[in-house]
């Protein structure tokens, strides 16, 4: 029974979390302050599946939270806030978040994203095989998750890696953003901006001259093959 981690100060939606994904069979741990589900994560990080995180708690904010245990868990990590400008939602996941849900939400579409995190946690683990992806200076390795570029080490999120990944499988294709939102975040739901939101955080962690990802304005974008 995979163990989803709920880290929110208002207990009744912590409860409402709870409830709707315990009744998918799940099982589910509450925590109503940043310090205590830093604790609980530190005892039990091999557990956890999956964690959704309020940004406003006491104690140690949601953000504060995330940029703790990002180096800690390797598990898809949610927010689920009322804070929902884009501002916050950038923020949230340029730390280290796979997504972002703004409330008040429809539980299905929560319980449907949750799904799609765990699905494509599901497929990676269970590629055992692996492979070395290499496109000019920057390769991949499906076994580890783990990037570099010109042989250094870059620290990027799973979600991040997913969508990095597809594109350099698809090197030299235009990509949509409808493409690219159905492949990686597995979900006809959701806000399809997140797509732009990863790609800029990607590129400013190995591209920041935009030489390997292109946009295709009102398309989507391309991965291109860089010759030196």
């Amino acid at each position: 029974m995979k163990k989803i981690l709920i880290v929110d100060d208002e207990i009744a939606i912590a409860e409402l979390i709870s409830d709707s994904l315990e009744d998918e069979g799940f099982e589910t741990v509450i925590k109503t302050d940043g310090r205590s589900a830093y604790e609980y994560i530190n005892d039990h990080k091999d557990e956890i599946s999956l964690i959704t995180l309020d940004i406003m708690m006491p104690e140690i904010s949601g953000v504060e939270l995330c940029k703790f245990i990002r180096n800690t868990v390797d598990c898809p990590i949610v927010f689920v806030s009322a804070k929902g400008n884009t501002f916050d939602k950038v923020l949230g996941l340029e730390i280290g978040a796979d997504d972002y849900i703004a409330k008040p939400f429809v539980v299905e579409e929560f319980v449907a994203r949750v799904k799609a995190h765990l699905r494509r946690e599901e497929r990676y683990i269970s590629n055992e095989t692996g492979e070395i992806i290499k496109v000019g200076d920057i390769a991949i390795d499906t076994s580890s998750l783990t990037v570099s570029k010109k042989g250094k080490p870059v620290s990027i999120s799973t979600r991040e890696f997913q969508l990095l990944q597809y594109l350099m499988e698809n090197a030299g294709k235009v990509l949509t953003r409808e493409q690219i939102f159905a492949h990686v975040w597995d979900t006809e739901f959701g806000d399809i901006g997140t797509v732009a939101v990863n790609i800029k955080s990607i590129r400013d962690k190995i591209d920041p001259d935009n030489e390997y990802i292109k946009t295709v304005w009102g398309v989507g974008y391309k991965f291109v093959k860089v010759i030196r």
